[in-house]
């Protein structure tokens, strides 16, 4: 068995959704393709797909091949990439979506740096403020900060998001500070709609721990928090990446600095890996050392 083929037919069932669908992509029978699937079962010792009528669905041990496979594909395309005496410049159009307020903090500077280094690409910059369809947007790019990734993207982590409490000065002058995670539910505190809005998570003492918050103000914009926070809203649980230089001049205080907010991988996520563009693969390329570059965000 050709193992890496078997590798690819496997990871791109999982991101068809079905071995029919992969089979007209890969341009293969579908007979070849349950071979292939047969095989890697058989290679692996192990049932990786879920098999019905309607759909197919990873099994554990299928979750942890696609990850090892799509690693093992990703480097094998970087390696020809670099060997290729014909890799192309560079050039046309590339297009990322990613948060309102990561790009303003963040994305927007590295996409600036990145085209004065490929002055031959030009980029467009789609904000949304909620995950969305790739293929339907025809998004090259999405930059997502999260820990549930979908199964039928490619993702590749470019850095890690770390999150504080904090709250203004005048706020805590007149609520007073929240001394431990339990004084939180006597609190105003600024929500976001998607991450934590009834409850928020710390590690603390080697154990996790859960607490439940009364939200006064709740928004799908991390940056609007901030605002709140800063106009005296409320505590909010933003961002280090955010909040940085707001803290360092005495706008936002940190409270609660031994509670560790659970951590989110930032990832590049695209739809698949088969003869990636030059825009796209160079693009991650240097988002992985524009992140590795830049000044610590928890200097706080």
């Amino acid at each position: 068995m050709d193992k890496l083929s078997a590798m690819e037919v496997f990871v791109t069932v999982v991101e068809s959704g079905s071995q029919s669908a992969a089979a007209e992509k890969l341009n293969l029978s579908r007979p070849v393709v349950s071979r292939y699937l047969a095989e890697l079962e058989q290679w692996s010792g192990s049932r990786l797909l879920h098999r019905t009528t309607r759909k197919l669905s990873l099994t554990a041990a299928g979750s942890e091949m696609l990850t090892r496979c799509r690693q093992i594909l990703e480097m094998t395309n970087d390696m020809q990439a670099v060997l290729s005496p014909t890799e192309s410049q560079p050039h046309g159009l590339l297009r990322i979506t990613t948060s309102s307020s990561f790009a303003q903090v963040q994305i927007m500077q590295a996409i600036t740096d990145y085209v004065k280094q490929y002055p031959e690409v030009s980029v467009e910059l789609l904000l949304f403020d909620h995950t969305v369809d790739l293929v339907d947007e025809r998004i090259d790019l999405a930059i997502r900060i999260t820990n549930h990734l979908e199964p039928n993207l490619i993702a590749r982590q470019l850095s890690v998001c770390r999150s504080v409490v904090c709250a203004s000065p005048a706020y805590l002058s007149e609520y007073g500070t929240p001394l431990c995670g339990e004084d939180l539910a006597g609190h105003h505190c600024l929500t976001h709609a998607y991450h934590g809005k009834n409850e928020w998570q710390f590690e603390h003492e080697g154990k996790l721990k859960h607490f439940s918050i009364h939200s006064r103000i709740c928004a799908n914009e991390a940056s609007i928090l901030m605002q709140a926070a800063i106009a005296g809203a409320g505590v909010a649980l933003l961002p280090t990446s955010l909040v940085a230089p707001l803290v360092r001049t005495g706008e936002l205080t940190v409270i609660l600095p031994d509670y560790h907010a659970l951590e989110l991988g930032i990832y590049g996520v695209y739809t698949s890996r088969k003869h990636m563009p030059a825009t796209l693969r160079t693009m991650l390329d240097f988002l992985v050392g524009w992140f590795a570059q830049q000044p610590t965000w928890d200097e706080l």
